[in-house]
């Protein structure tokens, strides 16, 4: 079992990064829990949930867990199908416990055998959509939900047709210009960021939210008509006295735990969730400067774990999430302190200084997901791809396709489904070696044989001559599946007929070929 109790020897380094994670987690918790048709104040308990207590119960050292965007439709649908919203908090601490069970069975293994081309593909749509979805936010079109993630919405309007509207619309100056300011100050500030002295910890995403929130104020005293009303800002949910705060937290209704429907949305949740936690975590790995290896089977502990705790006091679903992990992995976060910090910023702000956050420009915001999202998806990284040749760079393309034009999960099993046909492919190149001189025949496996190789061998064994010695060379592999064991125990029986020997050689001829007392051949093994 880990410590639960990051290390604090790490702390210069984490404690900045958990105020740019925090800034990002904000927008996107409010978002998705909006998108999701949940009270607001669910999107912010779960982001809570999932940097103290994922964070704290899980081994990855980088992956910031939260409410998912790829989890809205599911949620909504939920939602809507529930007698209420304490119904549907069941559901989510039933998919907790679903989520336990599957890493008392090991199912996170699975996520080892996800081609790195739709990996890094993943990332790089999630740094396209990043953009695409901010920029109606930094012209001040604030219509759509932060944290929407899917293509096309219900209405019939997709990422491109909002950005058109947002551009052709009346745009709003002042939040063009806060966003303008913020994106070059946040790329100025990644080259020209001090290696020494105090400024090397502050946070440029920081220096942004004080740059929007003072710039607002500036234009409402020059320029009143450029100032950005409440629409155009972070709404977090308000109390009037610090006591009234628990009042916001909702609590389960136990009686559904008898309703199909609670079981049917509790199982959808814990396996969608299961799947993005397990991909967003091996994405975290491979883009870690230390290339850490997260324990898969773990995660889903800490993960079902969150999700009880997040149902039982009224948030939303949690998964590890990739925009806040990389989030953390660029602003150079070392250990789990980082997220575990988050979450305590996340509870303190809102309980403590609420109407401060509310007034943040959701374009100042939108600068910041938009540079995140930029370092997701650096043209060097396709370039990359490209060079590594086309098995690699065409799953990469069609992942990033996929994600773009559908949605998050649904463009991973597309790139999948295309990255596992290029690895049947390369299987289906000649594993089998077939040589002939006069009488001396050769059958070599060049690597270990599968079901897609029985054509292959049954032809190289079909064209041995009558009265040949032939030689099955087994010594380069480490295994051959029973399909090709019966192929080869078959010409073997059928060699007796045609005056053929056969030599075995390899650590697999003992236990590979049955028959070795065939009575007009001989068989021997080398």
């Amino acid at each position: 079992m880990p410590t639960l109790i990051p290390k604090l020897t790490t702390w210069r380094a984490d404690l900045p990064a958990s105020i740019v994670v925090a800034l990002v987690a904000l927008p996107l918790c409010l978002g998705v829990a909006l998108a999701s048709g949940a009270p607001l104040f669910a999107g912010i308990i779960s982001g809570i949930v999932g940097g103290i207590a994922v964070g704290l119960f899980s081994k990855s050292p980088l992956s910031v867990s939260g409410p998912a965007a790829g989890l809205t439709v599911i949620v909504l649908t939920a939602i809507e199908s529930m007698p209420s919203y304490q119904m549907f908090l069941m559901a989510v601490v039933l998919s907790g416990v679903l989520q336990i069970c599957f890493s008392l069975t090991r199912a996170g293994i699975l996520s080892e055998f996800v081609p790195s081309s739709v990996i890094t593909g993943m990332l790089a749509a999630i740094g396209l959509i990043l953009i695409l979805k901010q920029i109606p936010h930094a012209v001040g079109f604030d219509r759509e939900a932060e944290g929407i993630f899917e293509f096309s919405t219900a209405n019939g309007i997709n990422t491109f047709s909002r950005i058109t509207e947002s551009l052709s619309a009346a745009v709003t100056p002042g939040a063009i210009l806060i966003a303008g300011v913020s994106l070059a100050f946040l790329f100025w500030w990644d080259g020209a960021k001090p290696k020494n002295g105090p400024l090397r910890f502050v946070p440029g995403p920081l220096v942004v939210v004080l740059i929007g929130i003072f710039g607002n104020m500036l234009l409402g005293a020059v320029k009143p008509d450029w100032q950005l009303q409440e629409t155009h800002l972070v709404q977090v949910p308000i109390t009037q006295t610090l006591s009234q705060f628990p009042s916001l937290f909702t609590f389960p209704d136990f009686s559904g735990i008898t309703m199909g429907i609670v079981w049917s949305s509790a199982v959808t949740l814990a396996i969608v969730a299961s799947l993005e936690s397990l991909l967003s975590v091996k994405a975290v790995d491979e883009i870690d400067p230390r290339r850490r290896s997260t324990d898969k089977n773990w995660e889903l502990m800490a993960q079902g774990g969150g999700n009880i705790l997040s149902g039982l006091i009224g948030g939303l679903p949690v998964t590890s999430v990739i925009v806040r992990s990389s989030a953390n992995v660029d602003a150079k976060a070392e250990s789990k302190l980082s997220t575990v910090l988050h979450g305590f910023w996340l509870l303190v702000s809102v309980a403590l200084i609420p109407a401060v956050l509310n007034l943040i420009p959701l374009s100042a915001l939108a600068a910041v997901l938009i540079a995140t999202g930029y370092k997701l998806t650096k043209p060097k990284l396709y370039t990359e791809r490209f060079k590594q040749g086309w098995t690699q760079f065409i799953p990469f393309v069609v992942t990033v396709g996929a994600i773009l034009f559908t949605d998050l999960l649904e463009g991973i099993v597309i790139g999948l489904a295309v990255g596992f046909v290029f690895v049947v492919a390369r299987n289906f190149r000649t594993a089998i070696t077939f040589a002939c001189d006069d009488e001396d025949c050769l059958v070599r496996a060049r690597r270990n044989l599968y079901f897609i190789h029985k054509y292959e061998l049954q032809k190289s064994l079909d064209r041995v001559p009558d009265n040949a010695n032939l030689l099955i060379d087994l010594s380069s592999t480490s295994y051959v599946d029973l399909d090709n064991v019966d192929i080869i125990n078959a010409f073997i029986k059928g060699a007796q007929y045609r005056g053929i020997t056969v030599l075995i050689r390899g650590d697999l001829a003992l236990r590979t070929v049955k028959l070795i007392n065939a009575p007009q051949t001989e068989v021997r093994f080398a």
